[in-house]
């Protein structure tokens, strides 16, 4: 059990003292209680608060500044850091190699745990939350810069700003949760790292890329996503990359994209996910370059399928297999597939994509009718959005998901209690055929 924050760190015990007395390499348990911070830590230690300590510090820098190679730093509750965006103050600030911070508590700290220039640390079991501020004011939960070969897994983060991957590479994200945040996570100049299995809820955007090629996002759960700029997962000018098996859902827009793929001769391949019941299912920003592969997704209640703005057309892309909930055609050989294309043209309700403003009347009567009347009788030949060859129909025609995720034992009971009361979202998957 946590114990609680009450006082001045100047009430506390300093827990420098007992840094300072502790040989390198040693183990390190202070009896259960509160202490006073900050810690700057410059020798390799194993501290572990066995929920039973709390370090305070007294609203000044960090709480921790981890600044050697090979320490653990676990089972603590870390609070009350400065509020100074110059100085980064944070739970952990990490600069050194091979760390493990783990299993900590980290609230009322501007930034989480900040990983600057530091490389192959495990960042694991922590539960984050910022300052009490208006979310711009916030910091960030985990922010890695500069940092390569680290491992940020099963984490959770809540009401911090964003999760931040700066100019890092070769870095696994996995198994994190986050909510009441900006982006979930934020690359910038950032490639070949991993981010799979992360759960993502009503945060202003899931997963945005920027200028990071060669990233594989799997798996990942991103759900409500609104506002005006609420998106699940959004690439600018961003190539080689592999979505795959991910679960977009009622978001403001599942997937955007902004000159992407833009190295030359390099592709973006989005296999097999689920994006449901968004405003918009994908959006181009640019002009659709080619590039980008779309096969077996599947494309259900969005109240818009795909859209681009101006002139931007997915037409350019390929298409192939995917299953769309608003297709028309038949199977009368009954392979699953359909005997005609699916295609996605645009007519009257360009308007609304073209003109911002007009947006405010996505859905009313008058362009209701407008688009029926222009499907009904053109005046002009409307733009070819995209074409799929190979529509799927039924769920059978859907290949499973090449890997899965072997839940635990808990995960197992948590899904057998609620066997007898479905969730509405497991009844999407039923409806879809998966499991």
């Amino acid at each position: 059990m946590w114990c609680p924050t009450f006082g001045f760190a100047g009430d506390f015990p300093s827990f420098q003292a007992l840094v300072d007395a502790a040989d390198p390499n040693a183990v390190l348990e202070p009896p259960p209680g509160i202490y006073a911070g900050p810690v700057h830590i410059d020798k390799p230690l194993t501290i572990d608060g066995q929920h039973q300590v709390t370090i305070d510090a007294g609203g000044k820098g960090s709480v921790i500044v981890l600044d050697t190679d090979g320490a653990i730093i676990k089972n603590l509750h870390l609070t009350n850091s400065g509020s100074s965006h110059d100085n980064i103050d944070a739970g952990v600030q990490v600069r050194g190699n091979f760390n493990v911070i783990k299993d900590n508590l980290i609230d009322d700290c501007l930034f989480g745990i900040d990983i600057q220039q530091s490389n192959n640390n495990l960042v694991k079991h922590n539960r984050i939350s910022s300052k009490a501020v208006d979310l711009g004011l916030r910091g960030d939960a985990i922010r890695l810069w500069y940092s390569f070969e680290n491992k940020v897994v099963d984490n959770e983060f809540r009401d911090s700003r964003d999760m931040v991957v700066w100019y890092s590479r070769d870095n696994v994200l996995s198994g994190n949760k986050g909510t009441g945040g900006r982006y979930s996570m934020h690359f910038m100049y950032s490639q070949y790292n991993l981010v799979e299995d992360n759960e993502f809820r009503h945060n202003s955007v899931g997963i945005f890329l920027m200028y990071s090629d060669g990233i594989i996002l799997r798996r990942n759960n991103i759900t409500h996503a609104t506002g005006a700029t609420g998106m699940g997962m959004g690439w600018k000018e961003t190539s080689d990359i592999i979505v795959e098996n991910n679960e977009v859902l009622y978001n403001a827009k599942g997937l955007y994209f902004d000159l992407s793929p833009f190295q030359p001769d390099t592709t973006n391949r989005i296999t097999g996910n689920l994006i449901a019941y968004n405003g918009v299912g994908i959006e181009f920003h640019d002009d659709a370059k080619f590039g980008n592969i779309f096969k077996d997704n599947v494309f259900k209640g969005n109240v818009t399928q795909v859209m681009g703005h101006a002139k931007a057309r997915a037409v350019n892309n390929t298409w192939e297999g995917n299953r769309w909930d608003d297709f028309k055609g038949f199977d009368r050989d009954g392979d699953g597939i359909g005997d005609s294309p699916y295609e996605l043209y645009a007519y009257t309700d360009r308007i609304w994509m073209d003109v911002p403003p007009a947006r405010f009347f996505k859905g009313s009567p008058v362009l209701e009718v407008l688009d029926f009347l222009e499907r009904l009788a053109p005046f002009s030949e409307p733009d070819l959005m995209l074409r799929d060859q190979r529509p799927v129909l039924t769920s059978e025609a859907i290949p499973e998901p090449t890997a899965a995720v072997e839940p635990d034992q808990e995960e197992v009971g948590a899904i057998e209690r609620q066997a007898e009361q479905p969730s509405a979202y497991d009844l999407l998957k039923k409806s879809l055929g998966r499991p």
